[in-house]
């Protein structure tokens, strides 16, 4: 027979499921706010307002954490670029298109895009983080190839990627009509096509 004090403690806990996914989106946040280097199990837990117990039941490493981070931010980034992808007339303009995605993605989901860049990058160094950026990548491939074919689609998928790192870092940033004509040139436009 269960007593009340045993309902109460019910669901939550260490084996909270929503505690595990409050801690990711801590580890989320603090990314944003303070790069991949900022992240400790100490730094999760105050963001999430959970006991630094929790993060280290939940994720036992570090890098545990930020696949999960990693995965999480590369769900929600498919999502996004699913969602724009469905929104697409069958003859939209693509490289207008990708130009102005480019300048979403550095403009108004300029955070989303910063956790994505980071934690993509410290895949180079944490193997475990590898399954869930080569998965982001693959995503890209396969929603850009559906509107081109194979090769073109790992080519605007490379470019893509390319161009929002080099956007984020540059200063003054490139411009939507130099964006673009990147875009244009790798559909194989021609100066003067458009």
């Amino acid at each position: 027979m269960s007593t009340g004090k045993d309902l109460g403690r019910r669901g939550r806990g260490p084996t909270d499921p929503a505690r595990r996914k409050k801690i990711a989106d801590a580890a989320i946040a603090v990314v944003a706010e303070r790069g991949v280097e900022g992240v400790t199990h100490r730094a999760v837990a105050a963001a999430a307002g959970v006991p630094l117990g929790s993060t280290t039941y939940h994720f036992a490493t570090l890098d545990d954490l930020l696949a999960v981070a990693l995965q999480r931010a590369a769900e929600d980034n498919i999502a996004r670029l699913r969602e724009w992808e469905r929104d697409l007339s069958p003859d939209a303009d693509l490289a207008t298109e990708l130009a102005d995605l480019v300048v979403r993605g550095l403009t108004e989901e300029r955070a989303e895009t910063v956790v994505e860049y980071e934690l993509y990058v410290a895949a180079l160094h944490r193997p475990p983080l590898r399954r869930a950026s080569t998965g982001w990548d693959d995503a890209l491939v396969e929603l850009f190839a559906s509107r081109t074919d194979a090769v073109t689609g790992r080519l605007l998928a490379a470019a893509f990627c390319g161009l929002v790192m080099q956007a984020l870092l540059a200063d003054p940033p490139p411009t939507l009509t130099e964006i673009e004509a990147i875009f244009r040139r790798a559909l194989g436009d021609r100066p003067g096509d458009h």
